[in-house]
């Protein structure tokens, strides 16, 4: 096996994993939280992004892994496939990276972050409700994004990975 083979694999796997996560948000964890009330959502939302936000390692390992995985059979992918294999994994470091990492860097974590600054008890259900509101919708919004642009680089190297 290539020392390219072998990143394209492991960027596969990566890339998967990152998009089983997000999809898991986008139809388990976000409509599961959404039936709570303003607070519990508010609530729940912060629990489980703490956990997120402590560097889980098993976590991070997996999210900074796969774009540095995937970069990586990027540049050895310029130099060791051509025509339509080599704009392949291109396309797939250019989606992930402009259309999972991007958007998480400047939508969904400073979403994330807002959202942990709050202070449930000092707010009442008006304030409570108007933040939800604030935050919920964008984040679903872009979380979908994320999704599908996960989803999409994940079939593009699974694909690539039966061509090479």
């Amino acid at each position: 096996m290539t020392l390219f083979a072998a990143v394209l694999i492991t960027a596969t796997v990566l890339c998967s994993l990152v998009a089983g996560f997000l999809f898991a948000f986008a139809v388990v964890v976000m409509p599961g939280i959404g039936s709570l009330d303003d607070g519990g959502f508010i609530r729940a939302f912060q629990v489980i992004d703490r956990i997120i936000q402590n560097n889980q390692p098993l976590f991070v390992g997996v999210w900074l892994g796969s774009v540095l995985a995937l970069v990586t059979a990027a540049v050895l992918g310029v130099w060791s496939l051509d025509g339509a294999d080599r704009q392949l994994v291109i396309a797939a470091a250019l989606v992930y990276v402009l259309g999972v990492q991007l958007p998480t860097v400047t939508i969904n974590l400073p979403l994330n972050s807002q959202l942990q600054e709050l202070d449930l008890v000092k707010m009442n259900e008006a304030t409570r409700h108007r933040a939800r509101g604030d935050f919920e919708p964008r984040w679903n919004r872009w979380n979908v994004i994320r999704t599908a642009c996960a989803i999409l680089v994940s079939v593009l190297l699974v694909f690539l990975v039966l061509r090479v």
